[in-house]
């Protein structure tokens, strides 16, 4: 048993001769990769300090040390204003509990 012929052989056998490349093909081919090595060997200002200073491990764990105590920080100074708050209203709340005609005295002078 015979397997049909494949419609690609036909046109494989028509296609015998190779053309031949332009004459100056290598050397624009070469000139195009060094066009593009230039480019590529350009800085690009920030970025490319921002990396290079991000590469060194020094730096890069004293950034992350750095955001981490300022992290700790801010938290310390949200924690510390919410405890003023709490702490004068528990001093409210203990005046009113020891004289509760001080709140009718605070309105009335109230404008």
């Amino acid at each position: 048993m015979n397997p049909p012929p494949d419609p690609l052989d036909h046109l494989l056998n028509r296609w015998s001769e190779t053309p031949e490349p332009p004459g100056r093909l290598t050397q624009e081919v070469w000139q195009r990769i060094a066009l593009a090595e230039g480019a590529a060997a350009k800085p690009l200002r920030w970025g490319t300090v921002v990396e290079a200073w991000f590469a060194r491990p020094p730096f890069a764990v004293m950034f992350v040390a750095t955001c981490a105590v300022i992290g700790l920080f801010l938290a310390e100074v949200r924690v510390n204003h919410l405890q003023r708050e709490r702490n004068e209203q528990l001093a409210r709340s203990y005046l009113q509990l020891i004289d509760p005609l001080l709140t009718v005295q605070q309105e009335t002078s109230r404008p």
